[in-house]
């Protein structure tokens, strides 16, 4: 998909009350700065100073409406970026421009950190001739979930279900407390009815066959070694071909492509959300009439 239409994802009402959070989290009381600064019209230009793909303008957009400010992009959602680039300008009273500048730089190096990892884990699983699925997982940043997932999406991955709603997962504890894999199967069915699928976390092809017997529709082969996960997935898929393999655990971008297989549908890294760096962002003003140009290292 286009990166520029994954904007639609959004809901304009969930974008403003997330930007409205951060800047009161960034900003509850009083603004001393802006006694410094004083509200004349201002311009800066955004820098992106690391390689990566540029991710979250909508996020960047709603932060700085809700201080007054108004956005020009000079590069698309999805752009590859080779530093040192100018991506945008952002143009408001002095004083909103700055009270929105960490908040925005947070979130737009957050968003662009996560999509490409998932850029770079895509490449690698197309590298090794696999057409499956590169996915998150739900390990994401508490309250910035969406920013996260929307990252995935740019980057090229699949977020994965977004939350608990999203799909009836039934992991190792659920299955515990059920009393057996069946029992917990049986269960999820239920609970999901038509609407939802039901995924099963398995540690063996024993485990993997009795989720699939009782109605799973994908199986987890959690932390499964190369050399265990693909002849525990072809004999499941030999018995049961419809059902969806997904593997996962201790999967990085260094090692995915082990992973890759005839009978893996699915590969999905929490280290998309929970280890992918930050992308280095800066803002600058510089005077009306003048040429922006990123200023010099010492």
């Amino acid at each position: 998909m286009d990166p520029e239409g994954l904007a639609l994802l959004l809901p304009p009402t969930t974008l403003a009350a997330l930007a409205d959070s951060w800047l009161r989290e960034d900003c509850p009381g009083l603004n001393h700065a802006a006694l410094v600064t004083g509200a004349a019209p201002s311009q800066a230009v955004l820098w992106a100073k690391s390689p990566g793909v540029l991710a979250g303008r909508p996020f960047f957009d709603a932060i700085f409406a809700r201080v007054n400010c108004q956005v020009s992009w000079l590069l698309p959602e999805g752009s590859k970026l080779v530093p040192v680039a100018r991506v945008a300008e952002v143009r408001g009273p002095a004083h909103c421009l700055l009270l929105g500048e960490r908040v925005a730089l947070n979130t737009l190096a957050r968003c662009s950190g996560v999509a490409s990892a998932a850029a770079a884990a895509v490449e690698a699983a197309r590298e090794a001739g696999w057409a499956g699925h590169v996915a998150g997982t739900r390990k994401t940043t508490p309250g910035f979930r969406l920013v996260e997932k929307y990252g995935l999406l740019v980057g090229g991955a699949k977020a994965h279900r977004y939350d608990l709603g999203g799909l009836v997962m039934v992991k190792d504890n659920h299955v515990v407390a059920a009393g057996g894999v069946g029992e917990a199967v049986r269960g999820a069915r239920q609970a999901a009815d038509f609407a939802l699928k039901v995924e099963v976390e398995c540690g063996s092809l024993q485990e993997a066959v009795e989720a699939a017997e009782a109605g799973a529709d994908l199986v987890l082969l959690d932390n499964f070694k190369p050399e265990q996960l693909h002849p525990t997935a072809a004999a499941l898929k030999a018995r049961f071909p419809g059902v969806g393999v997904e593997a996962s655990g201790g999967i990085t971008l260094v090692n995915l492509p082990r992973f890759c297989g005839p009978h893996i549908d699915v590969i999905s890294l929490g280290m998309l959300t929970q280890a992918a760096p930050a992308l280095d962002f800066s803002l600058k003003l510089f005077a009306e009439g003048t040429a922006p140009v990123y200023p010099a290292l010492p």
